[in-house]
Formats: C-alpha cells, structure tokens, sequence
C-alpha cells in the first residue's frame, strides 16, 4: 500500500469515510472497496497509510482476532474523516459468534471486514465479495439495520452463498435512507 494517503473523493471535497489496512492488504482490494464504496454509497473516501495489525485483540484460544476491540481502536486513528473502515487479512470473531465477515458500531463511526473468509479462486468473485460486506458494514454505521429485501445488501448473509447471491447494491428503500443520511451528515458537518 502506498505510505501516501489516496483521495477518492472529487476535488475540494472533504471525504466521510476513511479506509485503513491493518497489515498487509492487497493495494487493489483497497482500491477497489474505496471506488465502490464512493460510487455505490456517495460517500468521499480517503485511503489512509496501512496500520499493524491489532494484536491487543488476537484471541489465542479461539486463534482469531476479536472485532469488538479493534473498532474502539479505529477511531484513534489521525484521519479527518467521520467514519473509519478498517480492512485485515485475518480472521475476526465476536465473543457469541464463531466468526464475522465484518463488524460494525450500528449508527457509530468505526466498522472493520476481514478477507480472510473472503477469497475465492476467481479473483471477480473475491473483489465482490469484500466490496459487499464492505457496502454492507458501511450500511450498518448509517444506522441501517439488515434488510428482508432479497438481493439487498443490507440482507444477512450467513453463508457466502447467499452473499455471493445478492446484488451489488440496496434495495431502493436502503438505499434512499443511505443517501438521506450521507445527505444530512454533509450539512452537519458544514
């Protein structure tokens, strides 16, 4: 990942989001959660410098790294943006679940995705994916909850089936509340 910071919000445009790699993560993948989130949500992202991996949260009995302690964490970060996104190559849990695609403060600031569940020989269907659960957790710190919609992003996906079987974007219901709230968050913070 390039140690500069990466705009893709339009010019003189203050991003919402900031996308942070804990540890390494393939310079495409952030890419491309970046440009979707930015075409998919409307919301301005900035690529942050990558950050270690959170050790502090790693589970030694469950061997993987436990979500609700790094979210806190994120909001540490030195980035101006009101949201923080966190993408980690390891897998993550919550104390009652066995593991979590991805793990977000429902109306709060800070989300994170793991990959590692994530990959597929198909390099489309990984990108997909991660872009997904990515949209999907940014939909959570909106303050959406899961959708019955089927084919919404907001819909829960146990299995990565039924995450491979949903659209690549919301249900228009979901998606009006997303561009309402990104809507008042920018008059906000004017």
């Amino acid at each position: 990942m390039q140690s500069k910071d990466k705009i893709f919000a339009e010019p003189g445009q203050k991003a919402l989001l900031d996308l942070i790699a804990l540890g390494k993560v393939d310079k495409l993948i952030v890419d491309i959660v970046a440009g979707y989130i930015q075409s998919v949500a409307g919301i301005p992202t900035e690529v942050r410098p990558q950050k270690p991996v959170p050790d502090f949260a790693y589970l030694s009995a469950r061997k993987q790294y436990d979500a609700t302690k790094i979210l806190p964490r994120l909001l540490e970060d030195t980035g101006n943006a009101y949201f923080k996104l966190a993408l980690i190559n390891k897998d993550l849990c919550i104390p009652i679940m066995t593991h979590v695609y991805g793990e977000s403060q429902l109306g709060g600031r800070a989300a994170v995705v793991s990959l590692s569940r994530l990959l597929h020989a198909d390099p489309q269907v990984t990108f997909q994916r991660i872009a997904k659960i990515c949209l999907h957790e940014v939909g959570h710190l909106l303050g959406l909850e899961h959708c019955r919609e089927i084919g919404c992003l907001m819909r829960f996906s146990k299995q990565l089936d039924q995450l491979d079987e949903l659209f690549s974007g919301f249900c228009s219901a979901c998606e009006y509340e997303i561009l309402r709230r990104v809507a008042a968050i920018n008059q906000n913070m004017l």
